[in-house]
């Protein structure tokens, strides 16, 4: 069942991540919130105390020092277990139990920040979280060496949540479960049919294109609807 609003889709972010956490395997962990116009800091900060709250060490891992500070300045309370790429980095070479130990979350991380954003992750011991990572751009990286690395590292990250609106439907998946493809229907969300990995643009059209459709003008709105429900 799609969540009814944002904070709906943090509290199932956040059950999934406690199974996602506990589970063998796997220390590198993705959550996708993929709506338009979603202001992804506050959400995450939030992230970040409810899993504070399970008892566990968890640092804000943000690219640049402008955004570290941005997120210090909306919670100033976690000021200390807020740090960028270049700080982390430094925590890593001085082996500070904080940096070892802790669950990095780590915000929106882009194709621009691979070639930092990799050598931290493997120097890391403990379990990564990547909050909208965004790390596969064909423009990013020449030749077919630095295509292959990036998309081994890719390939390296499993989905812990996914909440992901189409073109008249949805995507959603919550660790351990199926992943969750909804159509739009006339009288809104319905469940079509779910996969074990996550599909590809043609598995899900080609799942999407039965009857039922609303038409363009509707499905727009209510699409504009699940949105503007999960902004706030």
């Amino acid at each position: 069942m799609l969540p009814a609003d944002l904070a709906a889709a943090e509290a199932e972010t956040l059950a999934a991540l406690q199974q996602a956490l506990q589970a063998q395997g796997s220390l590198r962990w993705s959550v996708e919130w993929r709506f338009e116009g979603l202001r992804l800091l506050a959400p995450v900060l939030r992230l970040q105390r409810a899993l504070l709250g399970l008892n566990r060490v968890v640092l804000l891992v943000c690219s640049d020092a402008g955004a570290a500070a941005l997120a210090r300045r909306d919670a100033p309370d976690l000021a200390d277990q807020v740090v960028d790429f270049r700080q982390l980095q430094q925590q890593q070479e001085q082996q500070l139990q904080q940096a070892s130990e802790a669950v990095l979350l780590v915000l929106a991380p882009a194709a621009a920040d691979y070639e930092s954003f990799e050598p931290l992750c493997n120097a890391h011991r403990g379990p990564v979280v990547m909050v909208n990572g965004r790390l596969e751009d064909a423009a990013v990286g020449i030749g077919s060496v630095a295509r292959q690395r990036r998309k081994g590292f890719v390939s390296t990250w499993s989905s812990a949540y996914s909440l992901i609106p189409l073109d008249g439907g949805a995507l959603r998946h919550a660790y351990p479960g199926d992943w969750e493809l909804y159509r739009l229907d006339a009288d809104g969300y319905r469940a079509v049919c779910s996969f074990e990995q996550k599909p590809d643009t043609e598995a899900m059209a080609a799942a999407l294109s039965g009857d039922g459709g609303s038409g363009v003008a509707g499905t727009l709105r209510a699409v504009d609807a699940l949105i503007e429900g999960l902004r706030g």
